[in-house]
């Protein structure tokens, strides 16, 4: 299964996470308790769960009433969540909710410019947010959504201006935007804060994969959880799960423009980054500038070896520069190496062969290079025919 969370209309908020979630089938008995339960602790609050429609969509709202609003500490709201113990909320879970604070936290301090232990929570009650940030992480893993991938569309942040305890501010809030740091997001389209800093923490860790658009999914369910404005349009976030024939990752792409590199030094360059992680390495020659004939190295590699990867090219080649497209969305399917026993003119041998499939269909066969070129030699068949007879021979039952 794979879940989409699409804040993509009206933004998100720790509340509507909350809601979603409990449209999605977690228990509101449970979350309401576990909620006033924890919140309690901060202050005197009440929670409500039931349903709602916003501009005609059905939607299960939370709402969250807290009488106090008083700030706290990052370091005292740690020490105190760490006295506290429920026989529903466990250690994983509880670790997931210190993170999502952990989030909220260090935009602050980056914001202001002060130490984490001097960081208080002032833009809400101490009791709201942990009601929201705890109830969200309990409906995250009672649902099993920790174990699926979760991909996040752009977030709608709002527009205009919010009151707060430094002043008048623009939408959306600096910590927001702190928070929201190379996550792709929206302006608009309502002057009103629609992405809170407690919504961002929340989406940023919750999510494994951030794109522009719906992933490839066969829709199963869809949920909806309201927010607390009512405005032109529904005020709601959606989460969507399903399944999806063919999974995707998410990579990067680093390509530089080489006219003076010998070939022995370009053989090498490859060598060195398939040994540091590169996923692929091509290159693909070219006419650079004055018509000079040259190379295009091209390098496919996870996101976060990218700066690793650039620095072996530049020190390796010479070159002054690396161009980087980053978060490149790649369609994979599941491949697996297996042995085989194949028929060459009555004499068997073991190869391996690379298995690929969508699912449980298998949708290609390919012989392995190495064991093919190794029957080759000993049987005196040329390669191209070894290839030919393991592929079409390759007994898999």
């Amino acid at each position: 299964m794979v879940v989409v969370i699409d804040p993509q209309q009206a933004g998100i908020s720790g509340n509507m996470m909350v809601g979603a979630l409990v449209n999605l089938g977690a228990d509101s008995e449970s979350l309401k308790e576990i909620m006033e339960y924890y919140g309690s602790y901060f202050g005197d609050i009440n929670v409500k769960i039931g349903d709602i429609n916003k501009s005609g969509i059905s939607a299960s709202f939370v709402d969250v009433q807290c009488s106090d609003h008083q700030a706290i500490s990052y370091s005292k709201l740690l020490d105190i969540l760490d006295g506290i113990s429920h026989g529903k909320v466990t250690p994983t879970i509880l670790k997931f909710a210190k993170k999502v604070f952990n989030t909220l936290a260090m935009a602050e301090s980056l914001v202001h410019g002060v130490n984490l232990d001097k960081i208080h929570f002032h833009e809400v009650g101490a009791a709201d947010a942990v009601a929201d940030i705890i109830g969200a992480s309990y409906a995250y893993y009672e649902l099993g959504l920790a174990d699926k991938k979760v991909y996040g569309l752009p977030p709608a942040l709002g527009g205009g201006r919010i009151k707060s305890k430094h002043g008048n501010l623009s939408v959306p809030a600096p910590a927001t935007l702190e928070i929201l740091k190379n996550v792709p997001a929206m302006g608009g389209p309502v002057n009103y804060e629609l992405t809170t800093p407690t919504g961002a923490a929340l989406l940023v860790n919750m999510v494994d994969e951030f794109c522009e658009f719906y992933p490839l999914i066969t829709n199963q369910k869809v949920a909806y959880g309201a927010g607390k404005l009512d405005l032109e349009f529904p005020n709601i976030l959606r989460i969507v799960t399903g399944s999806s024939p063919i999974p995707t990752d998410k990579i990067s792409i680093l390509e530089t423009n080489l006219d003076d590199v010998t070939g022995e030094v370009l053989g090498h360059t490859v060598d060195r980054l398939m040994e540091e992680g590169a996923l692929d390495v091509t290159i693909i020659p070219t006419i650079a500038k004055k018509n000079r004939p040259g190379h295009l190295l091209r390098v496919i590699t996870k996101s976060n070896m990218s700066d690793v990867l650039s620095e072996i090219i530049i020190r390796e080649t010479g070159t002054l520069g690396v161009r980087t497209i980053p978060y490149v969305h790649r369609n994979i399917v599941s491949r697996e190496i297996i042995p085989v026993e194949v028929d060459f003119d009555g004499q068997m041998k073991t190869v391996r062969v690379k298995v690929a499939k969508i699912g449980v269909e298998i949708v290609n066969i390919t012989a392995e290079y190495e064991d093919a070129r190794k029957v080759s030699e000993e049987i005196g068949i040329p390669l191209k025919d070894v290839i030919r007879i393991i592929n079409q021979n390759a007994n898999l039952g």
